[in-house]
């Protein structure tokens, strides 16, 4: 099993780079496809980079062709759910469009093993907290539903054409690489974390928490960190998990822990030893009171669990962002 070839796509992107540091440790040949548009080459340290598009049948097979993967971990897609509702036509290209292609190339190349990375926003609200798989799942915004119709088509091609899919929908992914060789890099950057960070080394102005009346232990939202490097895992387990002839499977990926806005500000400004400026302001739409996974089946089924706490997580995020000056 070691050894074999695993197709990442969208890896130059900032969980698809940190995947294919894990498969490389691990004995797998990472290769990465990615377009660029939101990944960076720099990132591709771990095996060779092939340039393509998810929605270019005719590149996904020559690239399919060249080099038989055993698998494909699928990571290629758009994610700011903000841009999702300003333009939903891109969303669906990329992320329906696109993922529909990649399955029907996968298929001809007669790939039967395949990890897609979903998101707890397939969930939509949450009804009840910590969230399992069986949690019903109403999107509220674009990019949501755009998940949720790739894990259905996942469901009919692993009933109807014998394609073996891992579903794994992450809660928040944070932190770095503990060398610093790569981490998160989003232009423009919409995730709390290194939001606080760059507000912490002065290179942003303050920052702002929406909402700060919600029933919860301080008013401001809870949230499920999870490091990069536990999902990085989590993914080489399911490839491992498949190719050992693993059923289909959905899983969410987190630690099962809450965090608020105000509790994770706090460990930012403790581990940086910086205070910086926080401004309150009004909730923000769509936001969920709380988000915390229930990882009981992921343990379970692969065997995994969350190596890295609250932290861990800045502390890598801020060796990360304090040595790199690209952004």
């Amino acid at each position: 099993m070691a050894g074999e070839t695993v197709l990442v796509v969208g890896g130059a992107g900032y969980i698809g780079s940190h995947t294919c540091l894990d498969l490389a440790n691990k004995g797998f040949q990472p290769v990465v496809y990615d377009n660029f548009s939101n990944g960076h080459r720099e990132f591709v340290k771990w095996g060779p980079a092939e340039e393509g598009d998810i929605r270019d049948r005719a590149r996904l097979d020559e690239v399919l062709a060249k080099y038989k993967p055993a698998a494909i971990l699928h990571f290629a897609a758009l994610i700011e759910v903000g841009e999702s509702v300003k333009d939903p036509v891109s969303f669906y290209e990329n992320n329906v469009i696109g993922t529909l292609t990649l399955l029907s190339a996968a298929q001809a190349a007669g790939v039967k093993a395949f990890v897609f990375s979903s998101t707890c926003a397939t969930y939509g609200l949450p009804q009840s907290v910590p969230l399992d798989e069986s949690h019903r799942q109403v999107p509220i915004n674009p990019y949501g539903r755009t998940k949720y119709i790739v894990e259905q088509a996942l469901a009919d091609y692993d009933q109807y054409k014998d394609l073996r899919s891992v579903v794994l929908r992450y809660f928040n992914a944070a932190g770095a690489d503990f060398e610093g060789r790569i981490g998160e890099w989003h232009t423009p950057e919409t995730h709390a974390i290194p939001l606080a960070i760059e507000a912490a080394l002065g290179r942003r102005q303050g920052f702002k928490v929406f909402g700060s009346d919600y029933d919860t232990r301080d008013g401001t939202c809870v949230r499920d960190y999870i490091h990069v490097l536990d999902l990085a895992d989590a993914h080489v387990r399911a490839v491992e998990y498949l190719l050992r002839g693993g059923e289909s499977v959905a899983l969410n990926l987190g630690t099962g822990t809450g965090t608020t806005v105000k509790e994770l500000l706090g460990t930012i400004e403790t581990v940086s030893n910086r205070p910086f400026p926080v401004e309150y302001v009004g909730r923000r739409e769509g936001d969920s009171t709380t988000l915390v996974a229930n990882n009981d089946k992921a343990r379970d089924i692969l065997g995994w669990s969350p190596q890295y706490d609250l932290t861990r997580i800045i502390e890598s995020a801020w060796n990360w962002h304090a040595k790199s000056n690209q952004h």
